[in-house]
């Protein structure tokens, strides 16, 4: 008998028979925990349950709490819709069907297209297969079967041949009279998926391509118990109410527009918020000892080519032909860094160099992927790119820790770390990766914060540290970045005078703090819901005279505030004092000062606050002084 070592959870390891399945090891394990579990992982690889083991490994039983687990379970989610749809709509043909954040989508050829009208009818059939517990059976074709199996759908079939040429065979997997091309993983049997809503329907071109043809897309997602899917449906409720796109036009900050799609207008408003971020940023900079730059948004190919860009981000950018010579809009600043510090000699001396500079990038998205502020084509990059010697990478690594920690801790968001390892597609040798990707490791280490490791998913010239904010409904945002770079200055020829006078070549830090200003504005719309603390609001203060005879006092105190560098608004029009104060908590201004016959008499104002309510009537200067210190400490 064959027998096999498997490290399980906590380092424990355990002999099976050669053959058990993941699913048998778990059951081995006790107390029906098995039940909980939906997919392992086998030396890191994703498996299913079915899995039959063949050598000593590491396994994880991942369960709902993984995301490997909640991806194999909305995947079997997916497939109990898809039934659902062939039982109701047999005519209707099949597309993809992927388990996403948050839950599933399937994507479905049918005319009419599927409308809101539609979810209930399927939710009301996908019920009936969970109570039948159909078995989940997984099983493969050569490609030729394959092909005669889904000679009905032809999007399966187009998916199958591009297999063709490989010669591997097709996986499917069977419930009940319901059969799908599938590589899973999936649970064992329907029965388990106990609670799911389907949220919405809209189009989709097959493959993302808008040349293809236009498909009917339902989402859903789906939880193992009832009270886990209505925590999730109130979370989208919540963040439909903070959308940054609803909220964006009702506050009027920015516009996106048919005429430039993609590409965002900001309002008056909205110019006011951009810039007091980017004030906030070169503040933070200016006491990390940065100095600002600003590089051309058009450079010529030939320094796209040296960069790796043209070879390995061309289908991103945006090009054009000038004086017979091709040119791209730059889809990143590092270049114009590269070339900026090549602009005199350097020595060991000048060494941290820190360049920073807010540069407006360009880059192709498809119009599919576009989504408000969070998904654009032209955005300003805070970036910022460090030049030092070996010996200076993990300080400054912590450095860099240091100041986006303190960025995002004056916003109020949490964060986790994770820490990218080489792609496939990378420049530079082995021995490099391993020295970056070390120093990254150990000055995170260092400085007692820990990570996680996404591998293979670095950039392709160096490993990198990726913040992962999290808002106040439970979501994270990929915003801030430190990239370890050995590659571009060998490409461009950096170098640097050594204390031994001999030429050396410098190591380079690519890094952001808030990413993309654009998105980092939809962020914190969402995140505030648009009532900003006071130091960020474009409109911090509304002046409410009752009546006619008590504007002139009026406009005096809007004249003192505005001088102290106050954001106010007078609110002198010919309506009731109730109704201006319900528009100015609408428009989620901070601060209401009414002013009636006492408070003219009193030299004083009404206190109105957004958050407290009445506050009660004191001097302008003594509200002055309260705000300003408020302002002062970024209070959220």
């Amino acid at each position: 008998m064959n027998m096999l070592n498997i490290t399980l959870k906590g380092g424990v390891v355990k002999e099976f028979e050669a053959g058990t399945t993941v699913l048998e090891v778990a059951k081995s394990l006790g107390g029906g925990f098995y039940k909980q579990v939906y997919c392992g992982m086998v030396d890191g690889e994703v498996v299913d349950l079915r899995y039959p083991l063949a050598k000593d490994c590491e396994l994880i039983l991942c369960t709902f709490e993984d995301e490997a687990g909640k991806k194999a379970f909305w995947h079997t989610a997916t497939h109990v819709m898809a039934q659902a749809v062939k039982r109701l709509y047999p005519e209707t043909k099949l597309a993809i069907g992927p388990a996403i954040e948050g839950g599933f989508y399937y994507d479905f050829d049918r005319k009419p297209a599927f409308g809101p009208e539609d979810l209930e009818k399927i939710e009301g059939e996908m019920k009936k297969i969970v109570k039948e517990a159909l078995p989940i059976q997984r099983f493969t074709l050569p490609v030729d079967e394959a092909l005669e199996l889904v000679k009905d759908e032809p999007y399966k079939q187009e998916l199958i041949k591009e297999h063709a040429d490989a010669g591997e065979e097709i996986s499917f997997y069977r419930q009940g009279e319901f059969t799908d091309v599938c590589a899973g993983p999936h649970l064992t049997d329907t029965g388990k998926v106990k609670a799911f809503k389907l949220t919405a329907t809209n189009a989709a071109y097959w493959r993302g391509d808008q040349n293809n043809q236009t498909l009917s897309r339902i989402y859903g997602t789906a939880f193992p118990k009832a009270a886990q899917l209505q925590e999730h449906l109130e979370r989208i409720e919540e963040a439909k109410r903070r959308d940054h796109r609803k909220l964006g036009k009702e506050l009027e900050l920015f516009a996106m527009l048919e005429e430039g799609p993609g590409f965002p207008f900001w309002l008056p408003k909205g110019m006011v918020l951009k810039n007091l971020l980017m004030e906030y940023w070169r503040e933070v900079h200016n006491r990390w000892n940065y100095v600002e730059i600003s590089s051309p948004i058009m450079l010529n190919k030939e320094l796209w080519l040296r960069s790796g860009h043209w070879d390995h981000y061309k289908n991103n950018m945006y090009t054009t032909v000038i004086d017979e010579q091709d040119f791209a809009i730059k889809p990143m600043n590092c270049p114009g860094g590269m070339l900026v510090y090549q602009q005199k000699p350097h020595s060991y001396k000048d060494l941290p160099l820190r360049l920073a500079e807010i540069g407006l990038v360009h880059r192709h998205e498809m119009s599919g992927a576009l989504h408000g502020l969070m998904r654009v084509r032209c955005f300003n990059q805070d970036d910022a790119h460090i030049f030092m010697t070996k010996d200076q990478i993990k300080d400054e690594i912590k450095n860099v820790v240091k100041l986006i920690d303190e960025v995002y801790s004056t916003f109020g968001f949490r964060y986790h770390i994770e820490l990218s390892t080489m792609p496939e597609d990378h420049m530079g040798c082995d021995e490099d990766w391993e020295a970056a990707t070390g120093a990254l490791q150990e000055a995170i280490t260092e400085l007692g914060m820990s990570f996680v490791i996404n591998e293979g998913d670095g950039a392709f010239y160096g490993p990198k540290l990726d913040f992962h904010l999290e808002d106040c409904i439970g979501r994270t945002w990929q915003c801030g970045t430190i990239q370890l770079d050995f590659q571009m200055p060998e490409r461009f020829e950096l170098e640097y005078t050594g204390a031994d006078n001999q030429k050396h070549r410098p190591i380079m830090i690519h890094r952001v703090a808030f990413g993309s200003i654009e998105r980092f504005i939809g962020i914190l719309i969402e995140q505030f819901a648009g009532a900003f603390p006071l130091w960020l609001n474009p409109v911090q203060v509304s002046v409410i005279p009752i009546g006619d005879a008590h504007l002139g006092y009026a406009k005096q105190v809007v004249e003192q505030l505005t001088k102290a560098g106050m954001r106010v608004k007078l609110d002198d029009r010919n309506e009731k004092m109730g109704y201006k104060i319900r528009e100015a908590q609408v428009q989620k201004i901070n601060y209401m000062l009414v002013i009636g016959d006492r408070e003219m008499e009193n030299g004083q104002v009404a206190v109105r606050s957004r958050k407290e309510g009445d506050k009660g009537a004191v001097t302008p200067e003594e509200f002055l002084a309260s705000a300003l210190e408020e302002i002062r400490t970024k209070a959220n």
